[in-house]
């Protein structure tokens, strides 16, 4: 592996550092203030379009879409995008403005894969050309989502429609103003083999029969403009060709998306435990306190210290992950993503941790992004299959590989 940016990756990144220079930074208050306002809730900031219309006129965009995406890619590895995930990841909302944000790049993964040519155009296309956003409906509050097995929604065919009913909560950006399609995930055959049970289908939020129950926060945040919300499907009528791929396909379409969303979370956590280490280092490095300046105390050294090795360390298995899954394939990538989505985000969080506790009183505040960035970190540690779930499905492929091995 090697581990020198290739010319073509390195001329990106000097591009969208200058960009996020000029048009991001300067507008990350701006943004927060925004978005935070209870009078705005629900309303995208006015200056995202702006925004988007120059990074597509520079070409920086949909930069995450791998290179076996034809036609649909700008023709990136995973491994080339991942240092420019890690740099967007440094303002969070900065990936909207690069048509690079989730749940989105999940979902034109599955179209783009998965759907057909008549899906592709519908809901593919504008999603690329970003003129719309999309969520992806899948945990559900009655059940154990992190087991995809578990979803009880059900998808009835009936004539040339399917009818749908259940409950589905944590569906993120649902609420955003711009937010078109959903890709909903349920059961069309209760009594099919355990893996073979759902299906994937596309629903427009403005169907009959769909009721946003509640919005809920995270960490007291209503997250605006796409938000958090808990839905009800009853009788939801959705016309047959809308179902992707086939009945009995969910399963694998979720692995499918699952797999490289986790890895690009990823990215983003390094991206922002990298900043808040800087932000960390300025501040301590400018304050004095029993006659001596903070960067001077051991224990403050000895927390850059870690939080540098931390940081290299997940950078690393990261750039391995996504190489191995641009030569060997998501699949067999697997342990690979299921270990570096265990140790990325809870690394994040420790450095802002650190950060934070640099910072005093500051450090919990809106002064700067660590405090936002710790909490974000908190949540994905959950997203996309927490913690406990990679860590169990890891520890038994690695003890079945490591028992067929010749004991040395």
């Amino acid at each position: 592996m090697d581990f020198e940016h290739s010319d073509k990756v390195k001329g990106l990144l000097a591009q969208i550092q200058a960009f996020m220079d000029e048009h991001v930074y300067p507008n990350e208050e701006d943004y927060h203030r925004f978005v935070t306002d209870p009078a705005n809730i629900w309303k995208e900031w006015p200056k995202m379009e702006d925004l988007k219309a120059k990074a597509k006129a520079l070409d920086l965009w949909n930069l995450f879409l791998p290179h076996e995406y034809g036609e649909f890619s700008p023709g990136l590895t995973n491994l080339e995008y991942a240092p420019i995930a890690e740099l967007l990841g440094r303002v969070p909302w900065s990936s909207q403005v690069f048509n690079c944000s989730a749940p989105d790049t999940g979902n034109m993964e599955v179209l783009a894969k998965y759907g057909s040519p008549e899906q592709q155009e519908k809901w593919l296309k504008p999603l690329l050309n970003g003129e719309i956003r999309s969520a992806y409906v899948m945990t559900e509050p009655q059940v154990a989502s992190s087991d995809a097995t578990n979803l009880e929604l059900s998808i009835t065919p009936d004539g040339d429609e399917y009818v749908i009913n259940g409950r589905k909560w944590w569906i993120s950006n649902a609420m955003h103003p711009r937010c078109d399609i959903w890709i909903v995930m349920g059961k069309t055959d209760f009594n099919a083999p355990r893996h073979a049970q759902h299906s994937q289908i596309l629903v427009e939020p403005s169907t009959p029969g769909i009721t946003i129950v509640r919005h809920q926060t995270v960490f007291g945040s209503h997250n605006s403009p796409g938000g958090e919300s808990e839905l009800r499907f009853e009788n939801v009528r959705v016309p047959k060709e809308n179902l992707i791929l086939g009945e009995g396909r969910g399963f694998e379409i979720a692995q499918g998306r699952l797999g490289p969303g986790r890895i690009h979370h990823c990215m983003r956590s390094i991206g922002q435990a990298q900043r808040a280490l800087e932000i960390m280092a300025r501040r301590v490095d400018s304050r004095v306190a029993f006659g001596k300046k903070l960067a001077d105390q051991s224990s403050i050294r000895q927390d850059v210290a870690k939080s540098f090795c931390e940081i290299e360390m997940s950078r690393l298995l990261t750039l391995k992950a996504a190489d191995a899954m641009d030569r060997y394939g998501n699949k067999v990538a697997k342990d690979l993503i299921a270990a570096i989505k265990v140790v990325a985000p809870q690394m994040a969080q420790t450095v802002c941790d650190r950060a934070i506790q640099a910072h005093g009183g500051m450090g919990v505040s809106d002064d700067t992004p660590i405090a936002r960035f710790f909490t974000l970190n908190r949540f994905v540690r959950i997203a996309d299959g927490p913690d406990e779930v990679h860590m169990s499905q890891l520890g038994k492929a690695k003890i079945k590989e490591y028992v067929s091995m010749n004991e040395r």
